[in-house]
């Protein structure tokens, strides 16, 4: 099959489209603006095969969006695309508006001009697959978990744009027919991340001597999901799964955020130990974010029971991989650090 996958070189997207190269023999073409976050280098991989295909443009362009519709023709669309660093959110939250609520609005008018214009078997194929986040459902107290029908109770500006864009979906779906399926996911970690998020930039700044900033008391609670079990979890719903329904996809791995700095500090002591002293020396309080949520945590027992997905991946074994993947691939994160992200502070407010 085809798959037009959007946001394809940025973390998650760049996991999917290696893993549909690698393990599939269906045909990808990436649709990516790359803007800070997209990043070429994490799709180096896939580059050379006959089956990949790249196109830089923006998802709220309709007229290019068209155009690579009707050329490429997709019997998926897996739509990544977005601006999705809440930090980021909290200093501008004017990209985040455009990208995630007036572009997934026209890439969803496309996908329906395109879909009316397929014959009967085709249409009944294709599948316009949302991804967003456990986010869009607020915050949790010591208890609970996010289910399929938990409310929406969105507390950032990025949250709140992608809960904006998951109604959108849902809507195109209810009101024209066209084939959706949303997913929500809990906090992804792994190889190729972008270094503003909190698990590659306390390595980065561990490997390199400087202060680990961790928001508030640390106590702050996420389900962390390895990013090559997302990808499977993804790609098990664009083919299997019921349209018109939200699955949730969660990790099964509650850390609060010391928890996880230290255990990164933990792996680091062990693979490079540094002469000046244990790396957990260089842990840093710092003033936490504006409305930091308390608590994530996914029930993912609907995927598990109706698709048969599971993690493979425990924390433990997940983010030794990823470090070890951080220390062997130090030029693809200096590249970065040397242009558009050098490890400052955002989203202070």
């Amino acid at each position: 099959m085809k798959f037009l996958v959007t946001g394809g070189a940025g973390f998650i997207g760049s996991a999917v489209v290696r893993k549909l190269i690698a393990e599939t023999q269906h045909s990808v073409c990436v649709v990516d603006k790359l803007t800070y976050a997209g990043n070429l280098a994490s799709l180096a991989p896939v580059a050379g095969n006959a089956r990949y295909r790249f196109e830089r443009a923006d998802i709220g362009d309709g007229e290019r969006m068209q155009a690579i519709f009707t050329d490429f023709s997709p019997d998926i669309v897996m739509h990544l695309a977005a601006e999705s660093h809440v930090d980021r959110s909290i200093d501008g939250p004017r990209d985040f508006i455009q990208t995630n609520i007036v572009g997934t609005f026209v890439l969803l008018q496309e996908a329906l001009r395109y879909w009316r214009g397929l014959g009967e078997s085709r249409q009944g194929k294709f599948r316009f697959h949302h991804i967003s986040t456990d986010e869009v459902f607020g915050s949790l107290g010591d208890t609970g978990f996010f289910r399929e029908d938990t409310a929406y109770q969105p507390t950032s500006p990025y949250s709140a744009s992608k809960a904006a864009s998951d109604h959108l979906v849902r809507a195109w779906q209810h009101t024209y027919g066209l084939p959706t399926l949303v997913t929500n996911c809990s906090n992804n970690y792994g190889p190729y991340h972008f270094p503003e998020k909190l698990i590659p930039l306390m390595i980065i700044n561990a490997f390199e001597g400087k202060p680990l900033p961790v928001y508030g008391n640390g106590q702050n609670v996420r389900d962390w999901l390895y990013v090559d079990d997302h990808a499977d979890a993804l790609l098990t719903v664009a083919q299997t799964g019921v349209t018109g329904e939200t699955y949730n996809i969660g990790g099964h791995n509650e850390k609060a955020n010391i928890e996880v700095v230290k255990a990164i500090c933990g792996i680091l002591d062990e693979l490079r130990p540094d002469p000046a002293g244990p790396h957990e020396r260089l842990i840093t309080y710092v003033t936490d974010r504006p409305g930091h949520d308390a608590r994530y945590a996914i029930d993912a027992g609907k995927i598990a029971s109706e698709l048969g997905w599971r993690p493979r991946e425990t924390f433990e074994t997940g983010l030794r991989r990823t470090v070890e993947w951080y220390l062997a691939n130090t030029g693809w994160w200096r590249d970065i650090r040397s242009g558009v992200y050098s490890g400052e502070r955002l989203g202070a407010g």
